[in-house]
C-alpha cells in the first residue's frame, strides 16, 4: 500500500524530475494529456495549468494515492487504473509516466505498443530512476540478502530494472519515433539531526524500502529498518550539517511516428 503523507515528506525533490521532463515536452494544444501513474495527483495539477485547453488525466494503481488526488482543486480527472493494461484513447497527444516504469516488468514492450497505438505526432515522455548501483540500492540488497531475510525479500528486489538511455532510445527509435533520451545526477542536500532518522533512511521508505515494510511483520521492519539505517549512515556520513545523496536519473521524450519528419 502507497502512503501518500510519506511519499510526499521530500516533495519538492521528487517533483523536479517531473518538471525538468515535461519540460522538454513542446506540445502547444493538445487535446489529451494523461499522467500514468500520476501519484497523489499534485503534478497532474500542473499539467492541467500547463495545457488548460486539454482534457487532463490521471491514474494509479494505488487507491490511495487516487483518494489524495480526488481531493485536489484542479480540473484534472482521476481514476484507479493499471499502466500495463491502459490503451491511448484516440485524442491523447501527451502522455507522462514520472518515476513509475521501474516498478513495471517488461515495460520495454509497453513502451514499443503505447508508441505504436498513439496517434502520429503524439509525445510519449517518461522518467525513471537510474540509481539501482547507488550504495543505498546496494546495501538494501544487501540487509535483504541476510539469512533472516532472504527467503521473504529476495523475489522482491530487482539489481537493473531499468534499461540506459541509449537503450530506450533505440527502441523507440526502432518503433519509428524521434527521440530525445539523457540523464541527470541530482545532488540532494538533506538536514541531518543527531535526533531524527538518516534522511537517506526516510527518503527510502517513500519508494524502495514500500515492499519490504509491506513483506515483513511489525518486529522484522523494525530490525530490518534499524540495520539498514547504520549502513545507509556509513554509505552517506553527515557533513557540514548535511547529507549529500546523489540521485540519478533517466528521461526520454519520443514523439509517434516522426522520426523520418523532424528531429527532436
Amino acid at each position: 500500500m502507497w502512503d501518500p503523507t510519506t511519499y510526499l515528506r521530500y516533495g519538492d525533490e521528487r517533483s523536479r524530475p517531473f518538471h525538468d521532463l515535461v519540460a522538454r515536452v513542446p506540445a502547444e494544444q493538445p487535446r489529451a494529456v494523461v499522467d500514468l501513474g500520476c501519484g497523489p495527483g499534485t503534478l497532474t495539477a500542473t499539467l492541467a495549468g500547463r495545457w488548460p485547453g486539454a482534457r487532463v488525466g490521471g491514474i494509479d494503481s494505488s487507491p490511495e494515492m487516487i483518494g489524495r488526488a480526488a481531493g485536489l482543486d484542479t480540473p484534472a480527472t482521476f481514476a484507479v487504473g493499471d499502466v500495463r493494461s491502459w490503451r491511448p484513447e484516440p485524442d491523447v497527444d501527451v502522455v507522462v509516466c514520472n518515476a513509475v516504469l521501474q516498478w513495471v516488468p517488461g515495460h520495454q514492450d509497453l513502451l514499443t505498443r503505447w508508441a505504436a497505438e498513439l496517434p502520429r505526432g503524439a509525445w510519449l515522455a517518461f522518467q525513471v530512476p537510474g540509481n539501482f548501483a547507488a550504495p543505498s540500492h546496494r546495501a538494501l540488497r544487501e540487509v535483504a540478502g541476510r539469512n533472516r531475510w532472504r527467503d521473504t525479500l529476495a523475489p522482491l528486489l530487482r539489481e537493473a530494472p531499468v534499461d540506459d538511455p541509449v537503450d530506450y532510445a533505440a527502441r523507440l527509435v526502432g518503433a519509428g519515433c524521434a527521440v530525445d533520451a539523457w540523464e541527470t545526477t541530482y545532488v540532494h542536500l538533506f538536514p541531518a539531526a543527531a535526533d531524527a532518522d538518516h534522511p537517506v533512511l526516510t527518503w527510502m521508505e517513500g519508494t524502495a524500502l514500500r515492499p519490504v515494510r509491506a513483506a515483513l511483520d511489525a518486529a522484522g521492519w523494525a530490525d530490518f529498518r534499524a540495520e539498514l539505517g547504520v549502513r545507509l549512515a556509513e554509505a552517506y556520513p553527515v557533513r557540514q550539517g548535511q547529507v549529500y545523496f546523489p540521485f540519478r536519473r533517466i528521461f526520454v521524450v519520443a514523439r509517434s511516428g516522426a522520426r523520418a519528419e523532424e528531429n527532436l
